[in-house]
């Protein structure tokens, strides 16, 4: 359908999207100035009285104009925005169906990526279960149909899909997650392809590439041990991971195993996708490093096919990669088609069904060709020029046909279907579903698609999602799609997924940061003391050392308090020890007290004894970044941090017999803090001197503050979406409708280079 003057009356975000997602699955678009059109009027108004939503549409072409409306009443027991959502687009799809006539959609409104998550929604709500534990199928599907306007055969599909799927989701608990692997490399680009990945580069790129995936695995790797995960799935995708060379293949896969792998790794899949890269080593090494399954994707069988959408392969070819795998490993394998690409008909799919069924896989795959942004398909489509026509691509209604024969083709054959995804702008409005033998299902597959379970995102392009259960919640970081900027600031995505999993989750263990504040509780507690006086030299040294290890940032905590346990330790044979020069609090005020009271001509300023402290501050950090070669030998020795603090401990409690004791030492430190304040008060020119020295204590509170303020963000983040429905609310609530805020105008997707919508002044 062709329109023209667009409008709609409503300017919130989510309902622009939603209006527009109808519209599209319609294929209602506007109209250029040459073309024909159906109607020259096309207003869209929403509003809700007494928590009925009603949506009026109205149309006109020349003189004639008629309005339809349709409403719905709100159901108290869904959230209210979504409902509201729902609601918008369930009105306007009646009126297309009912009122203009047009043919439905199979999945109605159901325009979401993983619909059986509503399936999994009702079921943890106890919808559609008996008493005795029992699902009822007919129960779920009516309801499909009825809130969603799915057809009958989806309904049922969804419903199937989503129970098989239970198992499979329950098993594990929170601790139990997945890792994925992104490898942004492949061999050429295909016409359909909107994957981030990149025509495999030099070998120097590569290894820049693997240089910094080995630092992202490491941090992962670091993350799961120290929230005690246990991994499940491991999934290596991309692009396409077999593209790399021989050399940095085996390498990545000895990375990824030694970081993930384990006896709780049910499923380790790796994506061969391109036949054409898979060779005999690269087939030893997967079977080498405990590898599971593998994808090998022809999408079609037919030459002319895979020549048209740049594959660089041949179908004989898909067939002897198979036959290598088998022959080489014991790996469960799956198999990707594709409906409704370019040139190919209904009899060229069933031929390519049933050269693969004849391989035997088992997992087979069929997707629906989607027009995707960032497609050299999507490209050439926006430049209005080139049309589908041009492209020769079979509609919807003949690739509907092509999914009904394929999935009676694959149930005959005993394969059963297990996950189900959707993508907007996919042909014949249907869906990517996953069809395996019984036992056989792919359970990162299952797992990603409902979002329930943790999946670390390693590498380039690599999401990680951190769900939060119990607040119905998701959690999300993002590494860069474009490898030039993953490469520089890989350092930025691993500090981004280590936040996002600290949002959720608590360490298991005790970290370094938290061992080091327990050190301070321990050691800087201010006593309520009278100021002292300025410290000497070695002592003063020993305030800095242990001024250092506050003022450095979590990173470096280990080793600072290793530099001040060396210090107290080993003090160089020169120096009088710490114990000695250590005197005690109370000859330490009296001693301030006299030098404040009767300074001789020989006393130094107190000022320029400031100056000395500042000096050895500087000294320190000087002493910090050029470590002399006897403290790189300590260094060496170095054991873990709760060792050396119960080290540490040890010495304290059993110093030698003609050493005073170091607690005295340690509370001499305490008390050195105390004569830092109170010598500002009573000496102006020093407050500028010992200012810095407060500063540096200051980051110790708010290097571990925002730990307990790490959760406030989760509230924030969501905070915008009951905004965001509370403006829905206020927008609707009036009981006359909303004046139009602004003037829209749609635009297909194959038109993206243009405006999606305008001002109704621009026409």
């Amino acid at each position: 359908m062709k329109i023209k003057n667009f409008k709609l009356n409503n300017d919130n975000q989510v309902i622009v999207k939603i209006i527009g997602e109808v519209l599209r699955a319609f294929h209602i678009e506007e109209a250029n100035d040459y073309e024909p059109v159906d109607y020259d009027k096309f207003e869209i108004s929403n509003s809700m009285h007494e928590n009925v939503v009603k949506t009026k549409l109205t149309v006109g072409k020349d003189r004639y104009e008629k309005t339809f409306t349709a409403s719905e009443s709100i159901n108290p027991n869904e959230r209210r925005g979504a409902e509201i959502h729902r609601l918008v687009k369930k009105n306007l799809y009646k009126i297309l169906t009912n009122d203009l006539k047009l043919e439905g959609v199979p999945y109605g409104i159901m325009h979401g990526v993983r619909p059986t998550k509503i399936i999994h929604r009702w079921l943890r709500g106890g919808f559609a279960v008996t008493s005795h534990g029992v699902i009822d199928r007919d129960r779920i599907a009516r309801r499909l149909s009825t809130d969603y306007l799915a057809s009958y055969n989806k309904s049922h599909l969804l419903t199937e899909v989503a129970i098989r799927q239970i198992p499979i989701l329950n098993s594990g608990d929170d601790k139990t997650i997945g890792v994925y692997v992104g490898i942004p490399f492949c061999v050429t680009r295909c016409l359909y392809c909107s994957f981030p990945s990149t025509i495999l580069p030099s070998d120097d790129k590569v290894a820049e590439f693997m240089k910094a995936l080995t630092k992202d695995i490491n941090a992962a790797a670091a993350e799961i041990k120290n929230y005690g995960f246990k991994v499940q799935s491991i999934y290596i995708g991309g692009g396409t991971p077999t593209a790399l060379p021989d050399v940095f293949f085996r390498e990545m896969m000895e990375r990824v195993t030694a970081a993930f792998y384990s006896s709780s790794v049910e499923e380790f899949t790796v994506e061969c996708g391109r036949p054409d890269t898979i060779t005999s080593k690269k087939v030893a090494v997967l079977t080498e490093f405990h590898v599971t399954r593998v994808s090998v994707n022809p999408q079609s069988m037919q030459q002319k096919t895979l020549n048209r959408i740049g594959r660089q392969h041949s179908a004989q070819q898909v067939t002897l990669a198979y036959k290598k795998l088998r022959a080489m490993g014991k790996f469960q394998i799956n198999m990707d088609l594709i409906l409704g690409l370019p040139g190919e008909t209904i009899n060229d799919v069933k031929d390519s069904l049933e050269k693969v069924l004849a391989l035997n896989p088992e997992d087979i795959t069929l997707h629906a060709l989607a027009i995707k942004r960032g497609s050299q398909l999507q490209t050439q489509l926006s430049d209005e020029v080139a049309t589908i026509k041009d492209f020769d691509l079979p509609d919807d209604a003949e690739v509907r046909k092509m999914a009904e024969l394929a999935e009676k083709m694959l149930r005959d054959k005993g394969y059963l279907p297990y996950y189900l995804y959707r993508q907007g702008y996919i042909s014949g409005q249907i869906e990517n579903v996953g069809y395996c033998k019984p036992g056989a299902e792919g359970i990162y597959n299952i797992q990603i698609m409902d979002e329930r379970q943790t999946i670390l995102g390693v590498g380039a392009a690599a999401t990680t999602k951190v769900p939060d259960n119990e607040n119905m919640r998701l959690q999300t970081s993002f590494n860069a799609k474009d490898l030039t900027t993953y490469l520089r600031d890989v350092h930025k995505y691993i500090e981004n997924r280590s936040n996002t999993l600290a949002e959720i989750y608590n360490p298991s263990t005790i970290s370094d940061a938290e061992i080091f504040n327990q050190f301070l509780d321990e050691i800087v507690e201010i006593p309520d003391e009278e100021p002292v006086e300025p410290v000497d030299e070695e002592t003063a040294e020993a305030v800095e050392e242990f001024t250092g290890a506050i003022e450095g940032t979590a990173e470096f905590i280990e080793e600072k308090i290793k530099a001040l346990e060396a210090q107290i330790n080993s003090a160089d044979e020169n120096s009088e020890p710490v114990e000695e020069t250590a005197e005690s609090v109370e000859d330490k005020i009296k001693a301030l007290e006299a030098q404040i009271n009767s300074a001789d001509e020989n006393s130094e300023p107190v000022e320029e004894m400031a100056e000395s402290v500042e000096d050895k501050i500087k000294a320190l950090e000087a002493q910090i970044n050029s470590a002399d070669e006897n403290a790189e030998s300590v260094e060496e020795t170095a054991e873990s941090v709760e060792d050396k603090i119960k080290s540490l401990e040890t010495q304290i409690n059993s110093a030698d017999e003609n050493s005073e004791p170091v607690e005295e030492t340690a509370e001499f430190v305490k008390a050195i803090e105390v004569e830092i304040e109170p010598t500002e008060e009573k000496f102006e020119p020093v407050e500028d001197k010992f200012e810095p020295v407060e500063e540096k204590f200051e980051p110790v509170e708010e290097k571990f503050e925002p730990v307990e303020e790490k959760f406030e963000p989760v509230e924030e983040k969501f905070e915008p979406v009951e905004e965001k429905f509370e403006s829905v609310k206020e927008t609707t609530e009036n009981p006359e409708e909303v004046q139009p805020s602004e003037t829209r105008r749609f635009r297909p997707r194959h038109r993206r280079n243009k405006k999606f919508w305008r001002s109704s002044e621009d026409n």
